[in-house]
């Protein structure tokens, strides 16, 4: 499973198949996702003085084959991208890739596509749960990290600061579960997302992703105040 597919469906309320974020904050938090899952395959880099690109910007190490066909098309994306900032390319990654995550999801019977309308007029689609093992074997992981305060799985430390970035962690692992008061979570979410678990390259990853969910979020309220 990829780390954006574990993220969607922690974002995917199990009940109701819709998203408890909004969507243009998940679309760019899965682009971040997959970014940073290349950087942990050693693909992507963000290059240090004397590389190829300048300072800070993106090079790919290892534009092979990867595990993942969807991989290999963010891979091959980033490849015509490389020398943008992070930040630059978090955008392109996401998009698309939430309807595309969620045909594998239904695929491996992990969640099922109900079609419905808005106002009784407007087509819409929700993704409720067929089969929550992994999920929740997944929000265990998350649940113990949030606990304790740290992980060394990157893979879950991903996830959190993804979470966090989303500003979800306690809708996605209550604060209930893990046995913390809110105050005590959302401090064990930022101990966890800023711990010693990732390359620099990861860390600007996350950090590429984090502003431009904030400004994506920015925007979506600027419109809505605007409307």
């Amino acid at each position: 499973m990829l780390i954006a597919e574990d993220l969607l469906l922690l974002l995917t309320d199990d009940d109701s198949g819709k998203l408890v974020a909004s969507a243009d904050g998940v679309d760019v938090a899965l682009g971040g996702a997959m970014l940073i899952e290349l950087t942990l395959l050693g693909r992507v880099d963000v290059a240090g003085p004397g590389e190829s690109v300048r300072k800070g910007r993106l090079l790919v190490k290892d534009a092979g084959p990867t595990p993942d066909p969807l991989l290999d098309e963010a891979l091959a994306l980033l490849v015509g991208k490389q020398g943008k900032r992070p930040a630059a390319v978090v955008s392109a990654l996401g998009k698309g890739m939430r309807r595309r995550l969620y045909a594998r999801l239904t695929d491996r019977g992990l969640l099922r596509a109900e079609s419905g309308k808005v106002l009784g007029i407007f087509p819409s689609r929700q993704w409720p749960t067929e089969d929550a093992a992994h999920e929740e074997s997944v929000r265990m992981l998350l649940a113990h990290a949030l606990r304790v305060g740290a992980t060394d799985n990157p893979r879950v430390a991903a996830l959190v600061s993804l979470l966090q970035a989303l500003n979800v962690v306690q809708k996605v692992v209550g604060s209930d579960t893990v046995g913390l008061s809110k105050k005590e979570m959302k401090a064990n979410a930022k101990q966890v997302a800023e711990g010693d678990w990732g390359s620099e390259a990861v860390r600007k990853a996350i950090d590429a992703m984090n502003a431009a969910v904030l400004a994506s979020v920015s925007a979506a309220v600027a419109a809505g105040a605007s409307s």
